[in-house]
């Protein structure tokens, strides 16, 4: 067999980067522990992500820039305060991991299958994985917002209704926030423990809509206190004004939905035409030389 220049730099690369990868391994290995604590199912292979996080300790990472601070603020929401700094690290670590893994694993098929192509399909890889785990926590965050919004219209109108039918503020939330477990309902059942824990009622509703970030349940937080201040009369008048806003904003969002739902269907149907013509053509283009 003889092997050309390409194949030399190739392998020898490979052999850097596996070389690399062993010396992160055993590196970090005494990390082992910090990533016991995650569920497999959010952080798969969180095994070896003692890898990543060993080459994080190797450059002197600092967590910084202006990227880190978003996701620190997106982790804040999921995860609390207390462990941003916690999940930020795992993050770094996971899509490093990860990214470098498949990196390796895409060297070794190189060499079994010896062909350019299979490589730069596992580098491409390689980056894709590094791309996709660093943007999973906004997509998280994105779902979770969906989701708040999808719920917000009926606890808006339940709670509108139980305050009207004479029902003090605090046992309308704390009887609507445990009919469901859904993000919206969790974030209210944080609102009574904070309230069960000493924190003043019109604290805890300002942290309820300063941890959910939309615009909307912020208003709603504001509309609350407001209310308390003024008095529970006024606040029923005010739920009341925003319930109605809400459902026609839904409204509103679920149109806009479909529309995009719709807009993506072209793009199937364009392929499908495309494959319809090709198929039509080709046959028609063969006759024609013979």
């Amino acid at each position: 067999m003889v092997f050309t220049i390409t194949d030399i730099v190739i392998a020898l690369a490979g052999v850097l980067t596996l070389f690399f990868w062993f010396i992160l391994f055993f590196k970090g290995k005494k990390n082992e522990s910090l990533f016991e604590p995650l569920e497999e199912r959010d952080f798969p292979l969180k095994e070896i992500y003692f890898v990543g996080f060993a080459a994080l300790e190797m450059f002197n990472y600092q967590y910084k820039s202006k990227s880190d601070r978003r996701l620190r603020r997106n982790l804040e929401v999921l995860y609390g305060p207390k462990y941003a700094d916690y999940y930020l690290r795992v993050i770094h670590s996971q899509k490093i991991t990860i990214g470098l893994t498949v990196l390796v694993l895409a060297f070794c098929l190189y060499g079994l299958a010896d062909t350019v192509a299979i490589l730069f399909v596992g580098v491409a890889f390689a980056f894709l994985a590094y791309y996709y785990f660093g943007t999973v926590t906004e997509n998280k965050i994105l779902k979770r917002s969906e989701e708040m919004l999808s719920d917000f219209s009926e606890v808006i109108s339940k709670l509108a209704l139980l305050t009207n039918a004479g029902m003090i503020l605090r046992e309308a939330w704390e009887e609507i926030a445990y009919t469901g477990q859904t993000s919206l309902y969790k974030e209210m059942q944080k609102a009574i423990d904070e309230m069960n824990n000493g924190v003043a009622e019109v604290d805890a509703i300002f942290n309820f809509g300063t941890r959910c970030i939309i615009p909307e349940i912020k208003k709603f937080a504001s509309t609350i206190v407001q209310g308390l201040v003024k008095g529970n009369s006024e606040l029923t008048i005010m739920l009341m004004e925003q319930s109605k806003e809400v459902w026609s904003a839904k409204k509103q969002n679920v149109h806009r939905q479909g529309e995009k739902a719709s807009s993506k269907l072209l793009i199937p149907i364009c392929i499908m035409f495309v494959g319809i013509l090709v198929m039509i053509l080709i046959p028609i283009f063969t006759n024609l030389g013979t």
